[in-house]
């Protein structure tokens, strides 16, 4: 009788104290999820905030180039009709006023022989030599932006799998806490068994992620 006491007591005290390290260790590991899902989701609102000033940008460079093209269109326009109305010296002071970006185009176009050569293309706006910084500036500014966005959609998902984190945690410290109300043994063990694989496969999930301890 002494010895199956004896047995009894071994085999409460043995779940007692999983059930106590289960709830210690799931607590800790749930405040560090919690901690971390807060941080990553400021990473994203940096990411975002980074995002949102690269596009603002872009679209400052990109009105940019839209008015360059403006300026060098009105020139040209007025260069054509100088020049179909053979206004030489009105065509050459248009001509001295084409701007530095424009001037490449313009005399690549003039090569083709456009008056007299129908395969000549349209305009010097057609021509490849016509690239105005300003919107190779936005386009870089563009991909910028596009990739700060991919990272803000990254950084919002391992937000939401350390939230994920903390309610696996949660439903661990369920079992464990159940655990020890139980009275059935078989019960008990089947309570506490889970909840300890919840918690080992939970913290093997997390610990694959990136850590975010930034300031």
């Amino acid at each position: 009788m002494t010895n199956n006491t004896e047995a009894k007591r071994d085999g409460h005290d043995w779940f007692e104290i999983v059930a106590t390290v289960l709830l210690a260790v799931a607590a800790v590991a749930t405040a560090w999820s919690s901690y971390q899902s807060t941080r990553w989701n400021g990473e994203a609102s940096k990411s975002s905030g980074r995002t949102n000033a690269l596009r603002i940008e872009a679209a400052r460079s990109q009105g940019l180039a839209e008015a360059q093209t403006q300026v060098d269109i009105a020139t040209f326009i007025e260069w054509v009709n100088a020049t179909v109305t053979d206004n030489a010296e009105l065509a050459g002071f248009f001509n001295e006023r084409f701007r530095p970006e424009f001037r490449p185009a313009f005399d690549a176009w003039v090569a083709t022989d456009p008056l007299t050569n129908p395969d000549a293309p349209p305009t010097p706006f057609a021509m490849p030599e016509y690239r105005l910084e300003a919107t190779v500036e936005a386009e870089r500014l563009d991909a910028e932006a596009a990739a700060s966005a991919a990272i803000v959609l990254r950084n919002i998902q391992r937000a939401a799998n350390y939230v994920l984190g903390v309610v696996l945690f949660a439903v661990a410290l369920f079992f464990a806490g159940m655990s020890a109300k139980l009275k059935g043994r078989g019960a008990r063990t089947f309570t506490l068994v889970t909840g300890c694989l919840i918690f080992i496969g939970t913290t093997a999930w997390i610990a694959s992620f990136p850590v975010s301890v930034s300031v």
